[in-house]
């Protein structure tokens, strides 16, 4: 029985409980551990069993998976000067445990704070044109320069993402003028177009029929054919001599 051993006995078993206590860390495939030995960096450990010095050695635990980081909407005033409110997500990982947790001393709230400039600097260089139809490109610029300046600290940006872009009710009802005149204009461009390839098969047919004098009498009798379509209608046209003796001559 355990009341039957020594104190002192006891007394070195919870001693040494309390030694593996804190001395044993067990880390999953997806951890590493930047370990320190009185202050200094001694090297990155896991996964797996690690076995710790109490009291000389400490364990900062690092997680390699890949994580999404939701950045705040953010204030943007473009390049010509619209106000949108844009919110993002930024994917990233971290490469190196060592410099993750040297180099900087929250990674995580340094690649948040980090995104929000960019986000906010990026996007301000644009117009609001360019923001709506260009968000590919402009995700890829702002992914360039986060995984530049992330690098010192062991972090890759993977991706970002501009999720919303959102306008003021004014600036929606401006942006739906402009494409409603933007949709006349073209509509005037098609119209006018449509003019002068008419206007330029009329000049083909007059030239034609200004090559034979009983095509032009002929298209003379269909246009008055046309005319006196409606019965109620009593037409009185003269009747040339010429086109009788060219009717003549044509029997």
């Amino acid at each position: 029985m355990i009341f039957d051993l020594p104190l002192t006995g006891i007394f070195t078993a919870i001693i040494i409980i309390i030694f593996l206590a804190m001395a044993i860390r067990i880390l999953r495939e997806y951890q590493r551990g930047v370990v320190f030995t009185l202050g200094r960096f001694t090297g990155v450990k896991g996964p797996g069993l690690i076995i710790l010095i109490p009291f000389i050695q400490q364990m900062v635990r690092v997680d390699l998976r890949t994580i999404v980081l939701d950045v705040p909407t953010q204030d943007v005033i473009s390049h010509d000067n619209v106000s949108v409110h844009v919110n993002a997500v930024v994917y990233f990982r971290v490469l190196n445990s060592e410099k993750a947790i040297i180099q900087v001393e929250n990674f995580y709230t340094a690649t948040s704070q980090l995104a929000q400039t960019t986000l906010r600097s990026v996007l301000g260089g644009h117009e609001l044109d360019e923001m709506l139809a260009e968000r590919e490109r402009l995700n890829t610029d702002i992914q360039e320069i986060l995984d530049k300046q992330t690098d010192a600290w062991g972090i890759k940006i993977s991706n970002v993402e501009i999720k919303h872009i959102d306008l003021d009710e004014s600036m929606v009802r401006a942006i739906a003028k402009q494409a409603e005149a933007e949709r006349e204009r073209r509509a005037k461009v098609i119209n006018a177009k449509g003019e002068v390839e008419a206007s330029e098969n009329i000049l083909k047919a007059a030239q034609t029929l200004s090559q034979n004098d009983l095509g032009i009498q002929l298209r003379y009798l269909q246009t008055l054919s046309d005319i006196s379509s409606d019965k109620t209608n009593t037409i009185v046209f003269p009747f040339s001599t010429e086109l009788n003796n060219l009717l003549k001559g044509q029997k």
